[in-house]
């Protein structure tokens, strides 16, 4: 999730967000040229290429996520980013770095549609609100729409994909013994030992998160982008957004970690027949982890999860633009 809000900001939300009258009619130019398929398709392969490339730091940042669940406080002080990486290609090989990527990339199509398409929806839905019309041309009136409608899309997407964002953390999760032989096989296991909600076990994490995540990065981003535009207003745009988008991303990983930690835990307990280790709800889950491990447990993964935020959103908004152009070439010799 903090991905998706990441870059949804720089490549789909920044322009979404922004209130000038000459973005809205780049906007409007863009979606003509190339279509709302078009878009849904370049921002589909842009995040599945950044996710790929990637793939190897989020693994890394599941495995320390998790990696309190079931180690002694020996092993979690041994714990760096070398050892478990030269751990992975000695005991697992170098492909493993890329465990759960498929799982990824299928999850991420499906998220982007949904997401896109409720946003639309909620978004005329909003603006049928009493006393909302007056508002319509107004600052205020447009970051209400952008807060709310984005958030009820991206727990509405969220929810509707949850399964798949699962399946991929107990697949990214294995190490040395092999429980899930793949989605197929993770799907219909989980069905079968822990009943259909096992499916949407740390959706109520997942989905606390949204809202954090969206606010944060729309923040920063806008704050960080204003301020920039009136000290340097002659910088190349590219540049500036990849810059504010990076830090908006790493403002809002601080910020929501800890839930996201929560979320992971969550999806894997009770996982290939494990006992649980969290009985209690989400308060609960925190106050555990606190007395365990410390605060610091809270933000076990936080540095691979930082490392991966400047070229994840970089590869994503160069991609994407770069796609943007083709289609729209492609499109205009039809």
């Amino acid at each position: 999730m903090q991905t998706e809000a990441r870059v949804g900001v720089v490549v789909e939300g920044g322009p979404r967000g922004l209130n000038s009258q000459q973005m809205k009619r780049k906007q409007l130019h863009q979606q003509s040229q190339i279509g709302t398929v078009s878009q849904l398709v370049a921002g589909g392969v842009a995040g599945a290429l950044s996710k790929t490339c990637t793939a190897p730091l989020a693994r890394l940042t599941i495995l320390f996520q998790v990696q309190g669940m079931h180690c002694d406080v020996a092993t979690l002080r041994k714990a760096s980013i070398w050892y478990e990486a030269s751990r992975i290609i000695r005991e697992e090989g170098f492909r493993a770095f890329w465990k759960g990527n498929l799982v990824t990339i299928a999850h991420r199509l499906p998220y982007s549609s949904v997401n896109f398409y409720a946003y639309e929806h909620y978004k005329k839905l909003l603006h049928m609100l009493p006393g909302m019309e007056s508002h319509k041309a107004n600052m205020g009136g447009a970051l209400f729409v952008h807060f709310v409608g984005g958030g009820l899309a991206g727990i509405t997407a969220a929810s509707a994909t949850y399964p798949l964002d699962l399946v991929r953390t107990r697949l990214a999760a294995q190490t040395n013994v092999i429980y899930y032989r793949g989605i197929w096989h993770a799907l219909k296991t989980i069905t079968q030992e822990e009943g259909a909600l096992g499916l949407y076990k740390g959706l109520g994490a997942t989905l606390l998160g949204v809202g954090p995540n969206i606010a944060i990065s729309f923040s920063v981003y806008e704050t960080l982008r204003s301020f920039w535009q009136s000290h340097r207003p002659d910088d190349s745009t590219v540049v500036m957004s990849l810059a504010c988008g990076s830090l908006s991303g790493i403002a809002s990983s601080t910020a929501t970690f800890p839930l996201d930690l929560v979320r992971r835990r969550k999806q894997l307990e009770g996982a290939g027949g494990r006992a649980c280790v969290y009985s209690t709800g989400l308060l609960g889950t925190f106050k555990h982890i606190i007395q365990t491990e410390g605060f610091r447990g809270l933000y076990r993964g936080i540095m691979p999860e930082y490392y991966k935020v400047v070229p994840g959103v970089g590869i994503c908004f160069m991609t994407y633009e770069t796609l943007k152009l083709i289609l729209a070439d492609v499109t205009a010799k039809l």
